[in-house]
């Protein structure tokens, strides 16, 4: 069956309303709009006002209801219509979420998850199309996120519920419209990375809205000999760097892709951790692929030259290997 990856938020939204009376849902227009992306249509019809809750344009405050509903028993999905605007949370995501645990010596945990669409792609222009993930991978005391399948766009949600700590979901805007054939869908690991790909002869390492473009890009490979094994990171932080090494130990050569900056990107995080972990394995210089280091331009021509690209990936991949490319 087609299902879409707006559809499988939506469902995991829903069957975790259904399932646990203390999940409660709220941002700005997730009610009676339906969500600025269609994930929670028809849940304040089926749930009511007290677990679908519309909010005042204010993420400061609302993410700051969020974690007083956490620490009194509840389970709040919070969402942030976009990461742009996640930084007018900030301070109550970082200096009071994510430290709550640590600085009351373990009586406190925030059960919150926070929702947010990320990237660009749909002509928003610099202020609601960055990709600003590596800023909360950088932070302790939160679990970082980024479902890249309609599978983990469904499953992430209920082990990120279940989590005694935050979790921060960002569900790329270029996916929402991106379908697979499901047969069913259920809960997913939010520990580990995944092989999307395999392949002997370059690691490509991506997440979120990239790992599609990396794919594209190890099958145009694979018709000129080199065969791409792809890394969905999927989970940002804490970072799975082992799977990551244990593919480059085998293929010996390494692109990541990451829509972030190259400056403090997290392409940059892993580059040093395959440095650290699997130099001596390492046949060639890692390279990344990351976006231009710009504000996100608004036209379509330029937006799209600023981003990483399937050609961009190719290249990368080529120049790892001398004449071959």
């Amino acid at each position: 069956m087609k299902t879409t990856y707006r559809t499988a938020v939506h469902d995991a939204i829903r069957d975790a309303l259904r399932d646990d009376p203390r999940v409660v849902l709220m941002g700005e227009d997730v009610g009676r709009y339906g969500g600025t992306y269609a994930a929670s249509k028809g849940l304040l019809d089926e749930f009511g006002p007290e677990r679908v809750r519309d909010t005042p344009l204010s993420e400061l405050g609302f993410v700051g209801i969020g974690i007083g509903a956490a620490l009194n028993g509840l389970r709040p999905i919070v969402e942030v219509m976009t990461v742009n605007f996640s930084l007018l949370a900030l301070d109550q995501i970082v200096n009071t979420a994510a430290a709550l645990r640590h600085m009351s010596g373990g009586q406190f945990s925030v059960p919150l998850v926070v929702r947010m669409a990320t990237g660009a792609g749909r002509q928003l222009a610099a202020q609601h199309s960055h990709s600003l993930e590596p800023w909360y991978a950088h932070i302790p005391g939160i679990k970082v996120v980024a479902p890249a399948t309609v599978e983990d766009a469904y499953g992430m949600l209920g082990p990120a519920l279940a989590d005694p700590d935050p979790v921060v979901i960002f569900e790329h805007v270029q996916l929402y419209n991106t379908s697979s054939d499901i047969d069913s869908l259920a809960p997913t690991d939010i520990c580990r990375s995944a092989i999307r790909r395999s392949g002997d002869d370059v690691t490509v390492v991506a997440y979120g809205g990239s790992l599609g473009k990396a794919l594209d890009a190890a099958n145009e490979l694979s018709l000129t000999g080199i065969e791409c094994e792809v890394v969905d990171l999927r989970v940002l932080r804490p970072l799975d760097d082992g799977t990551v090494l244990d593919s480059v130990r085998k293929t010996h050569r390494a692109v990541v892709v990451d829509e972030a900056w190259h400056t403090g990107s997290l392409a940059a995080e892993v580059m040093a951790r395959v440095m650290e972990g699997a130099f001596y394995d390492l046949d060639a210089p890692v390279v990344r692929v990351c976006s231009a280091e710009v504000p996100m331009p608004y036209a379509k021509h330029l937006e799209q030259a600023a981003l990483p690209q399937t050609a961009n990936i190719v290249a990368a991949v080529q120049s790892l290997f001398g004449e071959r490319s």
